[in-house]
């Protein structure tokens, strides 16, 4: 009974994708939290709200790409393509937790959270999963998934969707994004290209690929320290702190200019942009909640 309990958690923490998820909802409560500090239980219905949809999303997608996981040799053991769970589970996971997500999300907190919520959903499933398939630059489009969530949480604070303090933060996760999942592209080009994906390495030499990203993590480090000119941060020490990630993350990114061969300068550089969001949202808060 316990190892039938412990496979089960398994599959079930394979197929809502847990570690995209968790950021998912972390984005959310950043985004609430960056309005005016407050911690309380409507931004607790709002993550909860959006990582049951996120669920359902990443659920629906393991549905989706089915039969190119059992392409790859990195998702050639995922739940369906191993036959761990039927199809029809599946889907009837992805449904109840889609739906659970949009009943928090529409009862108890508003109708703008649920709606920019159910955009990013299509976004994900719909639009990028389908474009992924036909272009290797989909990701592009395809960001705007990690500039949705912190909006959420803006607006179910009660901020306005169209401020240019979350403009700037859903901004900074839009441009995020794209090193983020281009370099995860290019660790697993191999794996893309037996499944039948378009991979940038058919449009690009590796150096090449290795200088425009190198550009788009600059943008990154760039664009972290514009947030703090539309008033967002008020603590000195703060501005040093933001300031010292940017060329930090920078200054490491280098690598990508010096070496060349082998995916490991892709791994590691993936792991740093990585940190340097995750400082981005800790140092914000700190001093939103501090406030």
């Amino acid at each position: 009974m316990e190892f039938k309990l412990k496979n089960s958690l398994k599959i079930f923490f394979e197929l809502i994708k847990i570690r995209i998820t968790s950021f998912v909802a972390l984005t959310t409560a950043f985004g609430y939290i960056a309005l005016d500090g407050k911690f309380d239980l409507t931004m607790l219905y709002a993550v909860a709200g959006i990582l049951f949809l996120a669920f359902g999303s990443a659920s629906l997608n393991h549905f989706q790409e089915r039969k190119f996981d059992s392409l790859m040799e990195r998702t050639k053991n995922r739940p369906l393509p191993s036959h761990q769970i039927s199809e029809k589970a599946v889907l009837l996971l992805s449904v109840i937790l889609i739906f659970a997500g949009s009943i928090i999300l529409g009862y108890l907190v508003n109708s703008l959270a649920l709606g920019l919520a159910l955009l990013n959903l299509f976004w994900y499933n719909v639009v990028y999963t389908l474009l992924k398939r036909k272009t290797a630059f989909a990701i592009i489009p395809g960001s705007l998934v990690g500039a949705i969530p912190p909006a959420v949480g803006w607006v179910a604070a009660g901020g306005y969707i169209l401020d240019p303090q979350i403009i700037i933060i859903s901004f900074f996760f839009f441009i995020w994004q794209i090193p983020h999942f281009w370099l995860l592209l290019l660790v697993f080009d191999d794996d893309y290209r037996k499944a039948g994906f378009p991979t940038l390495t058919t449009l690009f030499e590796k150096y090449q690929l290795s200088r425009i990203t190198f550009m788009w993590i600059l943008a990154t480090a760039v664009t972290g320290l514009l947030i703090p000119l539309y008033g967002l941060v008020t603590e000195f020490w703060i501005n040093l702190c933001l300031l010292f990630c940017s060329v930090w993350l920078t200054w490491l990114a280098f690598r990508l200019l010096t070496e060349r061969e082998g995916n490991n300068v892709f791994r590691f550089t993936f792991r740093y942009i990585n940190f340097f969001v995750l400082a981005v949202v800790f140092l914000i808060s700190i001093d939103k909640l501090a406030h």
